[in-house]
């Protein structure tokens, strides 16, 4: 029996799918996400497929996105043929530096390896997948009331959500979104515009669709790679090239720079900073201020700030 026919469902139960399943599904997104279902022989009623809709009361950012969950997963990747569930338990990086609220046992990313079997030679090699914290953990703004205001604001403060399962099983879920990055790795004709709904749930609390929140993803992942993440780019007049330097080690950089550079040259710096420098500012005012005063002083040729 084909995929396409495994679930074929009754009137009756087509309507109940809508009724409960796809109740916030308009006309054209139920009948997507029926096709879908049977395309991929699963079944809304055991839950091995969901449809999510994002922006629900915003026409133009209102979104489906059709969730896949672990059993439907499975289903899928045992159907293939050529599919092995890992050997191995998921492991974990964690940090205890990271530990906070936000990160409730301080991981930095889970990595699971499945098997995949070579159609040719019939050996079995790895499929990896990594799932890092920072990009899938439902973290957001916190929202208080305000009395005087009578109505909610942001607090300034993040907080995980706690609406699920991130803060009671944060191993659990973030190994689940590896999972499914593995999955699309090894089989992307199956899994390919498919997504697992521990996935979904950072695009839940930032009310961003699944497109957006890919995106997002994969620019957290482009920003890690260049090391532009949570840095600021800047030039050390060799030749004038470009360097990512942390936030937090620009000032004591910049600083040994000034001190053994001519007062001309950290002028010429200073000029052809001027962009990264206000960032800078804008990002550590503190540090800033004070680096800015050791600028001002050496080209000054006042060399007493340098040498405290």
């Amino acid at each position: 029996m084909s995929a396409l026919t495994k679930f074929d469902l009754s009137p009756k139960q087509i309507a109940l799918v809508k009724d409960t399943v796809a109740k916030d599904c308009n006309a054209d997104e139920f009948n997507l996400f029926m096709e879908v279902a049977r395309a991929k022989g699963l079944d809304p009623f055991l839950g091995q497929i969901i449809p999510m809709v994002f922006a629900k009361d915003k026409p133009d950012k209102r979104k489906l996105t059709i969730i896949i969950t672990r059993d439907g997963q499975r289903v899928i990747a045992q159907r293939c043929g050529d599919y092995r569930a890992a050997s191995k338990p998921t492991t974990y990086e964690t940090d205890k530096a990271m530990i906070s609220p936000l990160n409730p046992q301080g991981i930095v990313s889970a990595t699971v390896y499945l098997w995949k079997q070579d159609p040719k030679t019939s050996d079995w090699y790895e499929v990896v997948g990594q799932a890092f914290w920072e990009e899938f953990a439902p973290v957001s703004d916190e929202w208080v009331y305000d009395q005087e205001a009578g109505k909610r604001k942001p607090s300034g403060k993040k907080v995980l959500d706690s609406s699920g399962n991130w803060c009671r099983m944060p191993r659990l879920m973030i190994s689940k979104c590896a999972e499914m990055q593995a999955l699309r790795a090894g089989w992307p004709e199956q899994f390919t515009g498919l997504y697992g709904e521990e996935e979904m749930d950072r695009a839940k609390v930032l009310d961003l669709s699944a497109t957006e929140i890919v995106e997002h993803e994969r620019e957290e992942h482009r920003l890690k790679v260049a090391g532009a993440k949570d840095a600021i780019t800047i030039t050390w007049g060799d030749n004038w090239t470009l360097e990512n330097v942390p936030v937090g080690q620009l000032a004591d950089r910049a600083m040994e720079f000034i001190k053994n550079e001519t007062p001309e040259k950290v002028a010429k710096w200073r000029d052809a900073n001027r962009e990264p420098l206000r960032e800078f500012w804008a990002r550590a005012p503190g540090d800033a201020a004070y680096l800015k005063k050791a600028v001002e002083a050496k080209i000054a040729g006042n060399n007493v700030l340098m040498a405290g």
